[in-house]
């Protein structure tokens, strides 16, 4: 326990009291987000009906798109 008052005495000397105080509160915003997105559900991606399986995204290498019209479980080697 000791070290982390260390820690906090050496920020306050080098950064001062407002800017310490101002990293703070955004971390407290940035945790409070993080456990809101956590909380809410995430949208669900469509489906396509034919293939059965997600949409692929639109970055997708073309071996990968090709291998997975083919049905191989290879991304071609």
């Amino acid at each position: 326990m000791f070290e982390v008052l260390i820690i906090v005495v050496v920020l306050l000397l080098i950064f001062g009291a407002s800017k310490v105080r101002r990293a703070g509160a955004d971390l407290g915003t940035a945790v409070k987000g993080f456990r809101k997105a956590l909380a809410t559900p995430a949208p669900e991606r469509p489906t396509d009906a034919a293939a059965g399986d997600a949409s692929l995204p639109d970055a997708e290498f073309p071996e990968v798109l090709a291998a997975r019209k083919r049905g191989s479980g290879k991304t071609g080697d």
